[in-house]
């Protein structure tokens, strides 16, 4: 039966790689690499021909043969269904579709018939796999999956992150970005492609020169013994550099000769497009059963490095794999001697893919990259697994410190901030701060924080508060702090800068949910709040209209919610 799998896959893969690129521009809110499994027992157990479909074909495949097969009924269940829907309508309409077929109106409707039942199905095994738990299994699942590691990595101590001009620069620099464009500008501003595959085998040939890959000798064809070839065309393909131009024929983009581009934030983000790459490194073997137990093995030695604080032995790294395939899976032993004899070592196209995408280094021990590092927090920020992981001290600018800083407990935020002001000139800090503070008008608990900041600098402090007398938002802080330090000719602070305080002060505790807010009201008393409202509509706060919205909902005293609704018709009726 493995045989037999290998031909049909073999036969299949062509077909669905063009597929993938059609439905990117088609139909892109389907999965297109939910097709395969359906497709593949198709061609095993209904028709020889790929291309020919009968509605009972439907019934066998997606309620006789998913059911036995499927890897993840959760996702298939949400979108299987309309993912072969759509391969069907990619065969019909690249006169693909066997002409002996049932119509695809036929089709379709099938498909919607069958829907449910195969929902069902799925729901069914999910509820199999519930109750079949086992705690004593719970390390079973692909080597890449990071949940086992959820606990060990919220523990982790924070992880610093570079800049992006720095990542960016690093990027610019990732030799497999460099092939897939190379390999995309070969392919030029149309390029037919094949059926059976995608190139023929004297276009593979030049493609290999191309991407400086060599030529491996067999008595197939070509196509199908460079398995490395087609990850990068697949690279191009998630960079964007490839685009579909219709049902058989793809185009370089017009931006991919730009690459690496002049803009930071262009760099990281095609660099991002091509992240799920990583698992391009995973083993391949002749046996498909093998490859699969090895899938996640590229994550898999990623998140042990983020583990061990960023690099390992590469020896001991090997060993610790080797044992978790073997402990993953009946067959994870054979399949690692496979890829031993297959590569000389199961890792070798691992490390082969990672240090090409920039992620690690290899010597005696493997190192994540900053780039590495970047972009292993988002795969794992992904899984909703929560890590902390913040800008490096050194090159936190002034207003991710603040940003960040809200967010921490107090103790933390303290640290935070006395690490960054180590690195500064008091002067220099408090311009930087302040500065910061000054970029939104509407975000108060950035100036609460950089005021409170800045005001324990002292004298230090005096030229950066002088210059934010300027800035509307910060005119109160900077004037009271400039009379606090009996600065000569400082600003008294007026009544309006007073006012300014409350409202900030306000939108803070409003932030903090309905109860605070209501608690700092009853702080001043009714009396006291209505002189207020009479005047304090007049500040042009960011938020004065919703806080004076927000006192009329929730404040317990009628003749306080009277004042606010006439003060916040006031201050719509000015605005």
């Amino acid at each position: 039966m493995t045989d037999r799998i290998e031909v049909a896959a073999a036969e299949l893969r062509p077909l669905l790689q063009e597929f993938i690129v059609w439905a990117q521009q088609h139909a892109p809110g389907s999965d297109p690499d939910l097709v395969g499994p359906a497709a593949l027992w198709h061609r095993l157990s209904a028709s020889d021909d790929v291309a020919l479909w009968h509605v009972a074909d439907l019934r066998m495949v997606l309620l006789d043969r998913m059911p036995k097969v499927v890897e993840d009924p959760d996702k298939a269940a949400d979108g299987m269904v309309e993912a072969l829907r759509t391969y069907l309508v990619f065969l019909s309409e690249t006169g693909r579709l066997d002409s002996r077929s049932d119509s695809l109106e036929e089709l379709g409707e099938e498909l919607d018939a069958l829907e449910d039942d195969f929902v069902e199905a799925m729901e069914e095994l999910l509820d199999e796999e519930d109750d079949n738990y086992d705690d004593d299994q719970d390390d079973e699942g692909d080597l890449g999956d990071f949940e086992p590691f959820a606990d060990a990595l919220e523990s982790l101590p924070t992880i610093r992150l570079r800049p992006d001009a720095e990542l960016a620069e690093a990027a610019r620099a990732v030799p497999l970005i460099a092939k897939a464009r190379d390999l995309a500008l070969w392919v030029g501003p149309l390029r037919r492609v094949g059926e059976v595959t995608l190139l023929s085998d004297q276009e593979v040939e030049q493609a290999l020169g191309v991407v400086g890959l060599p030529t491996p000798r067999t008595s197939g064809s070509l196509a199908e013994a460079v398995p490395q070839l087609w990850n990068i065309w697949n690279l191009a393909v998630d960079l964007e550099f490839l685009q579909p131009v219709d049902s058989d024929s793809v185009s370089v983009d017009d931006d991919t000769a730009a690459w690496p581009f002049d803009d930071d934030e262009d760099v990281l983000d095609a660099w991002m497009l091509g992240l799920h790459s990583v698992d391009y490194g995973d083993p391949e073997l002749d046996d498909d059963d093998l490859t699969m137990v090895l899938g996640g093995l590229s994550r898999a030695l990623l998140i042990r490095l983020l583990l061990a604080g960023g690099s390992r032995p590469l020896a001991g790294l090997r060993e610790e794999l080797a044992e978790a395939a073997a402990d993953l899976d009946e067959p994870g032993a054979d399949a690692w001697a496979a890829a031993q004899e297959h590569y000389g070592d199961p890792l070798a196209p691992v490390l082969d893919w990672l240090v090409g995408y920039g992620m690690v280094t290899v010597s005696a021990d493997v190192a994540l990259t900053p780039l590495g590092t970047e972009g292993l927090v988002h795969l794992i920020d992904e899984t909703d697994i929560e890590l902390d992981a913040r800008p490096a001290i050194d090159a936190m600018t002034a207003l991710e410190l603040l940003t960040f800083s809200a967010e921490l407990p107090e103790e933390e935020a303290d640290a935070e901030f006395a690490a960054w002001m180590e690195l500064r000139d008091p002067a220099k800090a408090a311009e930087e701060l302040l500065a910061a503070a000054g970029e939104d008008d509407t975000d108060a608990l950035i100036r609460v924080q950089a005021a409170s900041v800045v005001g324990t600098l002292g004298d230090e402090a005096i030229p950066a508060w002088q210059a934010a007398l300027k800035e509307p938002s910060l005119r109160p802080y900077a004037a009271t702090h400039l009379t606090q330090l009996e600065v000569p000719d400082a600003p008294e602070p007026t009544q309006d800068d007073t006012h300014w305080l409350i409202l900030d002060m306000w939108t803070i505790s409003a932030g903090l949910g309905r109860a605070e807010f209501v608690s700092s009201l009853r702080d001043i008393g009714p009396d006291l709040l209505n002189n207020l409202l009479d005047v304090i509509w007049k500040i042009p706060h960011a938020h004065v209209e919703e806080l004076l919205d927000l006192i009329a909902q929730v404040h317990p005293d009628k003749l306080v919610v009277k004042a606010a609704k006439r003060a916040l018709f006031k201050a719509r009726s000015t605005a």
